[in-house]
């Protein structure tokens, strides 16, 4: 039987170029949003490729539904044996406050995008760790290294998910299970918030974004490797410099 990879949150930047990437590797797709207006476009892409796919919506901030959707997961392909968590924390339409302006209320709201990914290693993780083997990929933003103050409270939830992701790495170093983090800074081309910008009337400019397919294939080197819980792409600070990043 195939491995499964379940891609939470979906969209059609990075969430679709990571369900490419390991559907070329041979593994069936689980994806899950909250939404099923797009499932049949993202399915027919998949087909096209090759790819064996589903598609079933969810919030995760719903863990009943989320424990729910991984259940009929696992039982339609045999297990979850990757688990790829890039929810938005916010509406790409949303404007974040500074964090000079925040208050706890705003810290919360961001960090209901966090509790979720628990939520999810403590669904999936007992059954990997039975396996010895399997895989937890996270999606973060680079304000959980770098101080941006405009992100305000999300900067505290970014830091939170990718403390969390690399703590686990530490953790489960030995089991067979590899969690790891993308720490991304950038518009990432196909992307939901990529187009919004760029759609605006007298917009940016010249937007230098991220080829969300390269980002992709980092993931599967990170998963496959396992010799760094890390990768970080940074295009918006001059150090960056559009490199990728080690730790």
């Amino acid at each position: 039987m195939k491995k499964t990879v379940v891609v939470l949150g979906v969209g059609p930047g990075l969430g679709m170029s990571i369900a490419h990437r390991f559907g070329r590797e041979g593994y069936a797709v689980a994806l899950v949003s909250r939404s099923d207006a797009r499932h049949g476009g993202y399915l027919s892409a998949l087909a096209d490729a090759g790819v064996e796919a589903s598609a079933l919506t969810a919030d995760v901030r719903d863990r009943d539904r989320l424990w729910s959707v991984l259940d009929t997961i696992a039982d339609r392909h045999g297990s979850v044996d990757v688990v790829y968590y890039g929810p938005g924390a916010v509406d790409p339409s949303a404007r974040p406050v500074p964090i000079d302006r925040i208050g706890s209320d705003a810290v919360r709201e961001s960090m209901s995008a966090v509790y979720p990914a628990v939520d999810v290693v403590e669904k999936v993780l007992p059954g990997m760790t039975e396996r010895g083997d399997g895989g937890l990929l996270f999606a973060g933003g680079l304000s959980a290294v770098v101080p941006l103050p405009a992100l305000g409270a999300l900067a505290l939830a970014s830091a939170a998910l990718r403390n969390y992701a690399l703590t686990l790495n530490a953790g489960l170093a030995g089991s067979g299970v590899y969690a790891g983090t993308l720490t991304i800074g950038g518009l990432i081309e196909r992307g939901d918030i990529h187009t919004l910008v760029t759609s605006q009337p007298g917009g940016p400019g010249e937007v230098v974004s991220l080829d969300p397919d390269l980002i992709a294939d980092e993931a599967w080197r990170l998963y496959t490797d396992r010799d760094r819980p890390e990768a970080t792409f940074d295009m918006l600070t001059p150090a960056g410099d559009g490199e990728r990043l080690q730790p």
